[in-house]
């Protein structure tokens, strides 16, 4: 029986992982273009609640205003977008790491049935919608 020769066992190894470090970065951030976007975007990690009165999403954009967050109800879903950029101070710092996702970022959550009135608040770095449900 043949042994495994360790320097191409290493570079597999080594090809197999930053394969999978590449898969796991595109479907954290997933990076597509969606349907009228003219560039690809973000997808940022949210927490969807709710009551018997209200849908509360949470949704992890530090550094964002909640007023430049968009926010449409599209058929089921709700819709929210926008751009996280760096402030206008820092743009010509030297970066000596950047893990936050820069640019465009567009996110459909699925919506229980129901009509809604949208409210936006900031905390803890998140921007949080409050969908207050219409009789």
């Amino acid at each position: 029986m043949a042994t495994k020769d360790p320097i191409n066992w290493m570079l597999s190894d080594a090809i197999e992982t930053l394969a999978r470090a590449e898969r796991l970065h595109q479907q954290f951030l997933k990076l597509r273009p969606w349907a009228g976007a003219d560039e690809p975007s973000w997808e940022p990690p949210i927490d969807v609640l709710e009551t018997d009165r209200e849908v509360l999403i949470l949704i992890a954009l530090p550094g964002v205003d909640p007023d430049d967050v968009e926010a449409m109800i599209d058929q089921d879903a709700l819709v929210i977008s926008g751009r996280r950029v760096l402030p206008a101070e820092l743009r010509n710092a030297r970066i000596h790491r950047l893990e936050l996702p820069q640019g465009r970022f567009e996110r459909r959550i699925p919506l229980p049935l129901g009509r809604y009135t949208i409210s936006r608040f900031a905390t803890f770095g998140c921007v949080g919608l409050r969908l207050t449900k219409s009789a």
